[in-house]
């Protein structure tokens, strides 16, 4: 068994004691708790001169001889949080190609509503999880590569240019730190408010009360698609009864027999439709395989 909890633990004193208390806390855990401690990823850090990493935090005792704050030097000594460098790289990551800021073809075929409001909530979930940390401006890189992203995806659906759609989405926002420049999407409603879609907007400072301001956006309206409208009538489209339907596909409507008076009622219909599905009742799909007629059929 193994536990798999994170802790962090100080401890001021030479290194030689922290191993003992490591080794000492590893024996407890075995003997006592059935539990084992990983050697490897249970590390002794010295705080001041590196950094301990906890929860996605590069956590150090900070130390700076010439910041003076009424006279004396309060920064040293503090624990101090900071955004580790990796993690910008790899967050920035799957919004880059070859280096590069690029679009992402898996959501370009959406609304701008939920383009935009796709990379708002991932930018602003990594942006509010680190408004604790010290050096929270190294965000900014993260926030022009997803911006630059986002301004190739729009760009490429409308086939325009990124300087235009920044220009059709800027907009300004008012923050406890004074206006900033975000970018939205506005779904206007009659007879309620407009749904908003916003990037950015965020002051990328520090925060020692920081809690997460998450909120749900609504899904624009999508129609069904034409199969599913006609499956939920549960009507066959051979002889009209209503009840349990099943689908009948072919691979493409050439595979048809030729029009004229021996071509199959089922098959006329499909034609008909130009549809290669047919959304039929349990005897009419019978006689489709079998062609033995079991009920009245309509062309």
């Amino acid at each position: 068994m193994r536990y798999a909890d994170d802790h962090l633990l100080g401890f001021t004193g030479p290194k030689a004691e922290a191993e003992e208390i490591k080794q000492r806390l590893a024996q407890f855990l075995r003997d006592d708790l059935k539990l084992e401690l990983s050697q490897d990823k249970t590390l002794i850090t010295h705080a001041r001169t590196g950094a301990a990493r906890f929860l996605g935090y590069e956590i150090t005792v900070q130390h700076n001889d010439r910041q003076c704050t009424g006279g004396q030097r309060y920064v040293n000594g503090n624990i101090g949080l900071r955004v580790p460098r990796s993690v910008v790289k790899a967050k920035s990551a799957p919004y880059l190609l070859r280096g590069k800021p690029a679009r992402r073809t898996q959501i370009i075929n959406r609304d701008d509503y939920n383009i935009v409001a796709t990379y708002g909530v991932e930018y602003r979930g990594i942006v509010q999880y680190y408004l604790l940390a010290g050096n929270i401006q190294l965000l900014h890189r993260l926030r022009w590569v997803m911006l630059t992203s986002l301004l190739k995806t729009l760009a490429s659906k409308h086939r325009s240019t990124v300087t235009k759609m920044a220009a059709k989405h800027k907009a300004k926002v008012v923050t406890p730190s004074g206006p900033r420049t975000c970018f939205e999407a506005v779904v206007e409603r009659e007879g309620r408010k407009p749904l908003v879609a916003r990037f950015g907007g965020i002051p990328l400072k520090r925060q020692k009360m920081a809690f997460i301001d998450d909120r749900i956006y609504g899904r624009g309206a999508h129609p069904r698609k034409e199969l599913v409208t006609r499956l939920l009538k549960g009507r066959c489209e051979l002889c009209e009864h209503s009840g349990q339907v099943q689908v009948h596909q072919v691979r493409k409507l050439a595979d048809l027999d030729p029009s004229g008076p021996t071509q199959p009622a089922w098959a006329h219909a499909m034609a008909r439709r130009r549809r290669k599905t047919l959304i039929v009742c349990a005897a009419c799909h019978d006689y489709i395989h079998t062609g033995q007629t079991t009920a009245h059929l309509t062309a």
